[in-house]
């Protein structure tokens, strides 16, 4: 059977339809503390937390975090201790072995702990590819939930951008958890 067979099955079978509802009736859950929010729901989902103080250096807190990393990739100005950049590499396939990649969120979702974060580097597969991902947040660019959150999504000229909430994991195998099955096998949140 063809899709638009199956579909037109379908179609000649609605007996009762309903408009979708619109944004404005959806509220969702509202937190008194967003942040605290979001900090407990990052770890819950298995990521790390941590917040710099004024004077602190990101690199220093960075390099403390992963004293093993040799290959950091970052296009951010403020990440000095970067040797790979995603926007100077030939293909997407420069970055694999890379260690902890460095990124930026616009914002977090208190609601599940995830992160905002658009394609601003050419290559989007440092987000995916880096062993662990490093994702620099404002810490006062925090909404409760993700009615909230679509609201405020954007894009920019690559017209990419992902929500990233924790290391990536599954337990589709032999119903076992595994880390970093498609991505980076741990997340650090640094809120600045």
């Amino acid at each position: 059977m063809k899709k638009e067979d199956l579909l037109a099955k379908i179609r000649a079978n609605i007996h009762t339809t309903y408009d979708m509802p619109s944004f404005d009736q959806m509220k969702g859950v509202k937190y008194d503390d967003p942040l605290h929010q979001f900090i407990e729901m990052s770890q819950t989902v298995g990521g790390r937390v941590m917040e710099i103080q004024p004077g602190d250096d990101i690199n220093d807190i960075i390099r403390k975090a992963y004293p093993d990393a040799k290959v950091i990739a970052s296009n951010l100005p403020e990440i000095t201790i970067a040797n790979r950049n995603p926007d100077t590499v030939a293909e997407a396939n420069d970055l694999n072995g890379t260690d902890v990649g460095v990124i930026k969120g616009v914002f977090g979702v208190a609601e599940n702990g995830c992160i905002w974060v658009p394609q601003t580097m050419k290559e989007k597969a440092v987000c995916f590819i880096s062993e662990y991902l490093v994702i620099l947040l404002d810490r006062t660019q925090i909404v409760n939930n993700m009615h909230e959150a679509y609201r405020q999504v954007e894009f920019n000229d690559y017209g990419y951008g992902c929500f990233i909430s924790g290391p990536s994991k599954t337990a589709d195998i032999a119903q076992a958890l595994v880390m970093g099955a498609q991505a980076a096998r741990g997340v650090t949140v640094v809120l600045v």
